[in-house]
């Protein structure tokens, strides 16, 4: 299965934004909390799990929507459980490198 990986630079940072490809395009809320997965933001290139890791791996900033990437960044200890939110049941995580 492939996901949603865009990359590019601000602020001299690394952003990456992945999400699995059913997400893009679609809002979801849940009380105040909204979850927009803004296709200018997500829609880059379509890419496997490992080469999708890999742009997380290498990025300072990663944004990260949906159940199988998110699952995959986990076992591969890039983001850890207690720091995914759920918003409407989708899964949102954001790493951070410092």
């Amino acid at each position: 299965m492939d996901v949603y990986v865009k990359k590019f630079k601000s602020q001299g940072e690394l952003v990456v934004a992945v999400c699995d490809p059913e997400l893009l395009g679609r809002c979801y809320q849940e009380g105040k909390l909204i979850l927009d997965i803004k296709r200018e933001f997500y829609q880059g290139s379509l890419v496997t799990f490992k080469e999708a890791l890999e742009s997380i791996e290498s990025s300072t900033i990663a944004n990260i929507v949906g159940e199988r990437i998110i699952s995959q960044a986990i076992k591969a200890g890039l983001i850890c459980e207690e720091c995914v939110l759920r918003v409407a049941s989708i899964p949102h995580a954001q790493r951070i490198v410092m």
